[in-house]
């Protein structure tokens, strides 16, 4: 089974560009995995058509193999889907016409002709929709045409009625085969694709601001009377970073956050963003809760608790925490790299409380310490010199309190 996997990747990926996006790289993958079993068949249905002794009919259906196995591979080499695509659905168009023709008919040829419906509906799955009327078109007008020849074409064949009833059945069960196997694999794959862009977008936004981005148009902006906000920094990053290489200070940078993003999902947070050596998370948004300050407080601690007792890339850290409590205002800017934002003077103030504070100490600010206070144990530091605000009054977590 992973063999069969392994060909049908290698397969599907037959004149793949690294520059294609999601959609055009299904696109160019499920038609060449769909040209590839119309050739096999298409030899099979004109050896069969030679062993009842209607050679033309045979020819025609093997020229087409030969024609289309030289189309993929000239696809392969140049990579120019629009004449791959252009002459498969040109080929898949007329060789079910000329073997009609060759075989006399509607009814003598087992309404062969089904098979180029394979190529509007081709259309609509491989090439621009808007083109595809154009190529259901092209199928109506040979039908029409098929209509007016047959009365010159031969009245009778090489096939016997049960033959032509066998045929009749292969034709009708082949299309309805190959028409549903492309739409399936298209459909499945672009499936795929989108559970991936999904996940890849809820790891940048939250879950409702993402429903929200695709269901409503609209600016997202929504205000919270009660929320909480959590900055954590790195004491002494800049000197430390000057000593170390760009990918082990990715790694150290990485393996500290990594380890605060499985305490987010733990106590049900929200990170909002890194800014260098800065990690952001919230508390009471975009889901509101009453114990926004004690839960991201919890949190705080056990972040204090492990860069204390690990090394990251064989170095020990120490962090400054800082927590504020108020009314904020939350939402996505911009229409390109968007992020989900807090604004307000209670994210200022949890910035200065992080600032303001000292390594290995999570510093709240007084309304913080006003919801916290009879959970947890709050060492008074006294008044701080805040920028805007003057002399303000915060304290050091220490720890929850004992019953």
């Amino acid at each position: 089974m992973q063999i069969d996997e392994s060909v049908l990747g290698r397969l599907a990926r037959i004149g793949a560009d690294p520059n294609d996006d999601d959609e055009l790289r299904i696109k160019k993958s499920v038609l060449v995995l769909c040209a590839q079993p119309f050739v096999i068949a298409a030899l099979a249905w004109g050896w069969l058509y030679f062993l009842f002794d209607e050679p033309l009919a045979g020819a025609i259906p093997i020229s087409y193999a030969i024609v289309s196995l030289l189309s993929i591979v000239h696809f392969g080499l140049t990579k120019r889907y629009r004449f791959f695509r252009f002459s498969q659905l040109v080929l898949i168009l007329l060789l079910p016409f000329f073997v009609m023709v060759a075989l006399g008919g509607f009814v003598n040829g087992s309404a062969v002709i089904l098979w180029s419906l394979i190529c509007p509906l081709g259309a609509l799955l491989f090439d621009e929709p808007k083109r595809a009327p154009y190529w259901f078109l092209a199928f109506i007008c040979l039908v029409v045409s098929s209509g007016l020849l047959q009365a010159y074409m031969p009245a009778t064949n090489n096939l016997s009625p049960g033959v032509i009833i066998l045929f009749f059945v292969g034709n009708l069960v082949g299309v309805g085969v190959m028409v549903f196997l492309m739409v399936f694999y298209f459909v499945a794959r672009k499936n795929e694709f989108q559970a991936r862009s999904e996940s890849l977008l809820l790891n940048i936004l939250p879950k409702e601001i993402v429903a929200l981005l695709r269901d409503e148009q609209r600016t997202i902006a929504d205000h919270y009377e009660g929320a909480s906000i959590l900055f954590a920094d790195i004491v002494d990053f800049t000197p430390m970073s000057a000593t170390m290489s760009p990918e082990d200070l990715v790694k150290l940078l990485n393996e500290v956050f990594s380890r605060f993003d499985q305490l987010v999902d733990k106590y049900g947070l929200e990170k909002i963003k890194t800014i260098g050596d800065c990690y952001m998370v919230a508390a009471g948004v975009p889901r509101a809760r009453a114990d926004h300050a004690q839960a991201l407080t919890s949190m705080a601690l056990e972040m204090c608790d492990h860069v204390n007792r690990h090394t990251f890339a064989g170095r020990r850290l120490t962090l400054r925490f800082g927590i504020n409590s108020g009314p904020l205002v939350a939402g996505v800017i911009g229409q390109k790299k968007f992020i989900y934002d807090l604004w307000g003077e209670a994210v200022n103030m949890a910035s200065r409380m992080q600032s303001h504070g000292k390594g290995g100490a999570v510093q709240i600010s007084g309304a913080t310490y006003a919801l916290i206070k009879d959970e947890f144990d709050c060492e008074p530091r006294g008044t701080v010199d805040v920028k805007g605000k003057g002399e303000t009054e915060t304290w050091y977590v220490t720890g929850r309190k004992t019953v």
